[in-house]
């Protein structure tokens, strides 16, 4: 109740972060620094909006509804600064993958399911932050997230072949397949005049980034294969347009749709909101680290829920995040949210003003934006990496990674099964934790003797326990405690290192318990050495260190083995015994 209390004091500071950096717009050279770093931001956001706004399904004019209000709303209310937020290639492929099932592709039920999960996805994120629950996002580990994000890039390059190439294959029950079918289209029934736009697209975007890195690339791509398409009559030729796209502000609406797919549109939205959220709180850290700037996980989800929101109620869809936008804001000198504010003005404009200009634009030219903006998703270093740091976290990348693959367009999939390995591999490993007997070496420090064959002492043993003690080891602990007893016929002491345990539970305690007490019957006494905090409330609070007896904890482990010496007395030399230090 007090932890409630206490977070629903904290609300209204949790929509007012913006306090912290308006102040500062005071300053001319900081307003100036925002606007440049907007507007460099927005002549991206601009064409990459629409090319995502095709690959989730919807019509290329729905991207820039996603990118006006989102971008000002996460800054504002999120707590990085230089965030920039909108429609990103993950979410609007998982977008597609969750509505497909549901409605054709660009139908109005598909339009108004779109807008009705990007309002359940802001819910879901606004309270898990206001819940203060951002550690639920742990729960995709960093394999699971590689994983899916390599399968993913592949997924969404792959996707827009049909455009590059100017055909349409059947669409199939898995996304392999259906690629295969679009690759047999191309191979037979290939339009020309878009292949060699898309090529010229690829061409200038990689060039100017290659040789003019200031240059907005995919700006100068846009406008060049727009005139083109206009010139030389591309659209009568067969070649795919964007089109009309409405001129003006998206309004407010509230879409009608059938309620009984809202269980189904819940599910996804949990799935899209934690992705979503680990791509934007990703590039958020690391812009926190170069500003030396404070984030707090749990105001960013406040703020990535309401642009979530504010994108639902004015006909966008579910955004997050960008990696490539947030590293352009940043790299153009962007100092506080107001470059947001800045961006979605520009994209207002264009929405008011420019939209006929964008009636030539070819879906080859978005179909290769969003490969070469994807490209950079597909990394092998943190596989390597995953697999020589643990094999098992290797193991579950790959297989996240492939089934991924296997089963889109349903990619909940994945994610899901790969959540689930992580979890159960990390229940096996504290299930059976590194129980390790420990002797003197060379050096002095004490070691595990089944990496070093080191002599042991046959009264007392030396055992450090590598994880908390709870109900899911406690049974091993006590096994391997009376193996060694059963090793040891003339065992006097058991001395644990309880360095290694963070916590005790109460099945952790009543092992512990009975283990003592029969240990006891045979005249053998467990002592307990640099024991934490947390260990010592739960012997305080069952009194199980009255049973023991308060002499039979220490604070080092040379205190324990000298109480054990003195115990021993003359029957036992410890001038000889292999832990004495030498």
């Amino acid at each position: 109740m007090i932890w409630l209390l206490e977070t629903l004091r904290t609300i209204p500071g949790r929509f007012t972060p913006f306090f912290s950096w308006i102040g500062e717009l005071r300053k001319g050279a900081t307003i100036k620094a925002d606007v440049i770093a907007g507007v460099t931001v927005a002549l991206v956001l601009v064409p990459q909006s629409m090319a995502y706004a095709q690959l989730a399904g919807l019509p290329a004019y729905y991207g820039l509804y996603a990118s006006l209000l989102p971008p000002i709303v996460a800054s504002f209310f999120g707590s990085s600064r230089q965030l920039a937020t909108g429609p990103v290639a993950v979410v609007s492929l998982l977008t597609a993958a969750s509505l497909e099932p549901l409605a054709a592709s660009g139908s109005e039920g598909f339009l108004a399911y779109a807008v009705v999960l990007a309002i359940l996805v802001g819910l879901f994120q606004i309270t898990l932050g206001l819940l203060r629950l951002g550690v639920v996002v742990d729960l995709l580990s960093h394999p699971v997230v590689v994983g899916f994000t390599n399968a993913g890039a592949l997924i969404i390059a792959t996707s827009q072949l049909g455009k590059l190439f100017g055909v349409s294959g059947e669409k199939a029950a898995h996304h392999y397949q259906t690629v295969a079918n679009t690759v047999m289209a191309a191979v037979d029934n290939t339009h020309w005049p878009t292949f060699w736009m898309a090529v010229l697209a690829i061409t200038l975007m990689v060039g100017l980034k290659k040789f003019y890195p200031k240059v907005p690339n995919v700006l100068v791509a846009v406008v060049v294969t727009t005139l083109l398409a206009w010139i030389t009559g591309f659209e009568s030729a067969g070649g795919s347009v964007v089109g009309s796209i409405p001129e003006g502000l998206p309004a407010l609406v509230i879409p009608h749709f059938d309620t009984s797919v809202l269980g189904q549109l819940a599910t996804s939205a949990v799935v899209i909101a934690l992705i979503g959220f680990m791509e934007a709180i990703a590039i958020s850290k690391a812009m926190a680290a170069r500003t030396r700037q404070r984030l707090d996980t749990n105001q960013e989800l406040v703020g990535q829920g309401l642009s979530n929101i504010a994108s639902g109620l004015f006909s966008g869809y579910p955004v997050s995040g960008s990696f490539s936008r947030s590293a352009v804001n940043i790299d153009a000198g962007a100092k506080t949210g107001f470059s947001a504010v800045v961006t979605g003005a520009v994209v207002g404009i264009t929405l008011l003003f420019l939209t006929p200009l964008l009636y030539h634009l070819p879906s080859a030219t978005l179909g290769a934006v969003i490969i070469l903006a994807v490209i950079n998703l597909v990394k092998v270093a943190p596989v390597i990496h995953a697999w020589r740091a643990q094999r098992q976290d290797g193991v579950v990348l790959v297989i996240t990674f492939v089934l991924t693959l296997y089963l889109a367009p349903h990619l909940e999939w994945g994610i899901l099964i790969g959540v689930i390995l992580s979890i159960l591999l990390f229940i096996s490993r504290t299930m059976r934790p590194r129980v390790a007997e420990l002797s003197r070496y060379t050096d002095g420090t004490l070691r595990d003797i089944t990496v070093h064959p080191l002599p042991t002492s046959n009264k007392i043993a030396l055992v450090r326990f590598d994880g908390s003690l709870y109900f899911g080891n406690a049974g091993y602990f006590e096994d391997k405690i009376l193996e060694i007893v059963a090793s040891k016929p003339d065992l006097k002491y058991i001395i644990v290192d309880g360095e290694g345990i963070n916590q005790l539970d109460s099945s952790g305690e009543e092992v512990l318990h009975h283990l003592v007490e029969r240990l006891e019957t045979n005249e053998i006494l467990i002592l307990v050495a640099r024991m934490k905090k947390q260990f010592m409330d739960t012997i305080r609070a069952t009194r199980l260190i009255e049973v023991m007896g308060q002499d039979h904890f220490f604070g080092r482990v040379q205190d324990a083995l000298d109480y054990a010496w003195d115990s021993l007395g003359s029957d036992y030399d410890r001038t000889t015994c292999p832990l004495r230090r030498k």
